[in-house]
């Protein structure tokens, strides 16, 4: 953990003090995501300060971010500042930094470039980053989608792809430009296949003169023996069919061993490419490292029935950060709705003990069911032993995300979007930036 300079220590100090003399508890939340989001809207008016701290000003809505990358949605619709959101409880206050370190001892927050945040209670939801698999440097050859600069960048690498492939006069070329590589055989490489093979059979019947249908090749990458490993077979078949009928070339059992500028080596064939999106998994951010604890599997922290990190009394770990088990010793997965629920559930115990009233029942997590998008008005849902594929499971899709969305504004903006593009196929976020 970080060490404070001699000032650091005295703001320290004085916060102790202040705190000595009667002003409210601090409870500070790391992360605008969904958990943190969740967790400060359920401490809105309570009689505690609160405030939330995030490098970025908006809160995101990940799940599509692969529909800004293919063209479906802006960023805007799916993003919402923080200060809106939470800017009609007083309460509540919005920090814009980077952390770098927790220093426990002294109970501060330590972010880059602003003087450490104090707190009388934490409250971790810091998300999780792209897994390059110790392979960092692929990072800049093959993005993946955490951010909105990330789903742009992709975004516009493959329309520049296609407006190239437009002018090549190389066959070879032209070949490498149409080719996209997708790593990773999850939900998220499942929907970008998918979106990119409409996308790109939109833009070119439509688009463009030079280029054919039968040029176009999107390769799915998965080192696994299967694709979509948390549904079940049957579903993850019938995915694998569908992607197929939309010409996505899927591999399986086939690793990445190397990724350079505009090349992937995977199962020890070399694929040249126009555009190559990371899609094969996630690990927390170094929550651990900060805390000093042993990480867990994908450098979760482990934590209490209550969410509080072991081995501490006033800090808490949730969403993708957290390594909770489920009723059969499972651990949940990286999903919106375990951090939206754990944050309610925070959110409810940490206003309730700061009301001298008692709320000591474990987290416990109720399973809306899993979903993926092979494409337009195709789907595969899962809930127990509630199997949906195609079209009722699109839908079903559809209507989850869009209660997901954080307010009124953008579920109807992307409903609208999503209703003109099923009816008409277009794409109207087809824009690349000049500076690029």
């Amino acid at each position: 953990m970080a060490a404070l300079s001699e000032d650091n220590q005295g703001s320290a100090v004085v916060g102790q003090q202040r705190s000595a003399k009667g002003r409210a508890p601090r409870i500070v939340i790391v992360g605008g995501g969904f958990g943190g989001l969740a967790c400060a809207s359920k401490l809105g008016g309570a009689p505690i300060d609160v405030t939330l701290i995030d490098r970025r000003n908006h809160n995101l809505f990940q799940p599509l971010l692969y529909q800004i990358a293919t063209a479906i949605l802006s960023p805007a619709d799916i993003s919402e500042p923080l200060r809106r959101t939470l800017g009609r409880t007083d309460n509540v206050e919005v920090v814009l930094a980077e952390v770098i370190d927790i220093d426990a001892q002294r109970k501060a927050v330590i972010t880059r470039d602003g003087a450490p945040i104090e707190y009388d209670t934490l409250v971790i939801a810091s998300g999780s980053v792209d897994n390059y698999l110790g392979h960092d440097e692929w990072k800049m050859h093959a993005p993946g989608l955490k951010t909105n600069r990330d789903a742009r960048k992709v975004r516009e690498t493959l329309l520049l792809a296609f407006e190239r492939a437009e002018l090549a006069l190389d066959p070879q070329e032209r070949k490498k430009l149409l080719t996209f590589v997708v790593v990773g055989g999850g939900p998220t490489g499942v929907e970008l296949a998918g979106a990119i093979a409409e996308l790109g059979s939109f833009l070119i019947r439509r688009d463009f003169r030079n280029i054919s249908l039968n040029e176009l090749n999107i390769i799915l990458v998965e080192a696994g023996s299967g694709i979509l490993s948390g549904f079940d077979k049957k579903l993850a078949d019938y995915a694998l069919k569908r992607l197929a009928a939309r010409g996505v070339d899927v591999r399986l059992n086939t690793p990445v061993e190397a990724i350079s500028e505009g090349d992937v080596t995977a199962g020890g064939r070399s694929i040249p490419a126009g555009c190559i999106i990371w899609g094969a998994g996630v690990r927390a951010t170094p929550v651990a490292e900060w805390l000093g604890v042993k990480p867990a599997r994908g450098g979760r922290v482990p934590v209490e029935s209550d969410l509080r990190a072991r081995g501490f009394d006033d800090i808490y770990v949730m969403g993708d950060a957290a390594l909770v088990e489920d009723e059969d010793g499972n651990p949940l997965p990286a999903l919106a709705q375990v951090a939206k629920q754990q944050g309610k559930y925070l959110g409810r115990k940490l206003r309730a003990e700061a009301e001298g009233k008692s709320r000591n029942a474990a987290f416990r997590f109720r399973n809306r069911g899993i979903t993926a998008v092979v494409g337009r008005n195709d789907a595969v849902f899962q809930s127990g032993r509630l199997m949906l594929t195609g079209r009722p499971a699109w839908w079903l899709w559809a209507i989850v995300h869009v209660y997901l969305l954080v307010n009124f504004e953008k579920r109807l903006l992307v409903s609208v979007q999503w209703m003109w593009t099923f009816l008409t196929g277009q794409r109207n976020a087809r824009i690349i930036d000049d500076s690029d």
